[in-house]
């Protein structure tokens, strides 16, 4: 098989970049390791920047994303019984979107197949070789059948445990990590959300999170112990955890029902630099991770897409390396302005074990001046909305 880009993840960064590739006339192909049906029961965030917005429509999938998703201008923060709303629309002529990414996932697939191009799941063993010279090698096996790939670029989209990032050699590879010590225990329940804007909360007990997929889809997190389990809390557990953590005012008019998922997500912070090796290139959590809190691992996987497909345009429609050259440099500009904004929500929400009085107190009066301060909402609302590419 001979096409111009191996994308190797079939996740949302690589059928973004697959579509918009296909688009432009650009030939490439998909390989993602699982199936369709198992990419499309992962839960994941909902919380879309104006630039992933854009994106979707500039790859002419967002039909249904502009008929179903709802539009926040704000958002909710609290402490213990305290809340005040922070309002984009007062600082940044933008909002955000929300809109499952399971559905957008399922978008960009269904987008694909209407378009014929190639995708391959079930695809395991995969090498990449000639990195450094003009004509890379992909191979793969599918279903015990060995595939040989040529190709002109490719693209990693394999998340954190993919093997795109280990093709880069160790000693040009470096890697920066911070581990939270606690997790997120999230459940998915069929009820209306409690608030039209999420509600971000911090308490004495820990973090809470009050999201929602649609009108009648609700997510929600409890901060909880890094080595927590799943099996350790009923559904009724986690609502009165829940209660405890969010102020009284909206504490006393949740609905609670059901769990028909229920997950727990460790939180770190990662990057990879750099984000190229020869003819490869890194998007998304193949090169960096956020934790969750602000909603930017997708949004910032977006934006490497965006870069990388920029790039390879300018390649092959004026013959122009230029941009391809400087891509990990301009991506990991922006990555780390991301990485700053999610370290930074996480630091001002959550309860550390580390902490003293001393902190506890330095946090309760970061949280007061976030309130007080148009300056500081400013900055907020700039880094949630998205910042431009």
């Amino acid at each position: 098989m001979r096409v111009q880009v191996v994308i190797i993840g079939g996740g949302p960064s690589g059928l973004l970049l697959g579509q918009l590739l296909h688009n432009a006339g650009i030939d490439a192909v998909v390989l993602e390791r699982k199936t369709r049906e198992y990419v499309l029961g992962r839960i994941r965030a909902g919380v879309l920047e104006r630039g992933l917005v854009k994106l979707m429509n500039d790859a002419g999938v967002a039909d249904r994303l502009k008929q179903e998703s709802l539009t926040h201008h704000g958002t909710v923060i609290t402490r213990n019984d305290d809340f005040f709303d922070v309002s984009f629309s007062n600082f940044v002529d933008a909002p955000v979107t929300v809109y499952g990414q399971t559905e957008l996932t399922r978008d960009l697939y269904d987008a694909r197949e209407s378009a014929g191009a190639v995708t391959l799941f079930n695809v395991s063993d995969v090498v990449i070789t000639d990195l450094k010279g003009k004509a890379p090698t992909v191979t793969c096996k599918q279903g015990g059948e060995a595939i040989t790939i040529h190709c002109d670029y490719v693209a990693g989209c394999d998340g954190f445990h993919g093997v795109s990032r280990q093709h880069i050699p160790e000693s040009v590879r470096q890697e920066y990590e911070k581990v939270y010590p606690f997790g997120w225990l999230g459940v998915l329940s069929e009820t209306p959300p409690v608030h039209e804007e999420l509600i971000y909360a911090s308490s004495d007990r820990g973090f809470a999170l009050c999201s929602m997929r649609n009108a009648s889809l609700a997510r929600y997190y409890v901060q909880c112990d890094i080595n927590d389990r799943v099996d350790n809390w009923t559904d009724q557990q986690f609502w009165d955890e829940l209660k405890k953590r969010i102020p009284a005012a909206f504490a006393d008019v949740l609905e609670t029902g059901p769990s028909i998922e229920k997950s727990i997500a460790p939180l770190r912070s990662f990057v990879c630099e750099p984000m190229q090796w020869g003819r490869l290139f890194l998007c998304g959590d193949a090169a960096h991770i956020v934790p969750p809190t602000g909603a930017k691992g997708l949004n910032t996987a977006a934006s490497d897409v965006h870069y990388l497909f920029e790039a390879l345009k300018l390649r092959y429609k004026e013959d122009d390396e230029t941009a391809l050259n400087q891509y990990s440099a301009k991506a990991l500009s922006r990555v780390w302005k991301v990485e700053r904004f999610s370290w930074w929500m996480t630091s001002l929400l959550h309860r550390f074990p580390e902490h003293s009085a001393f902190d506890q107190k330095i946090q309760s009066a970061e949280i007061d001046f976030l309130k007080r301060s148009d300056a500081a909402q400013a900055s907020m609302a700039i880094n949630y909305v998205g910042l431009p590419y």
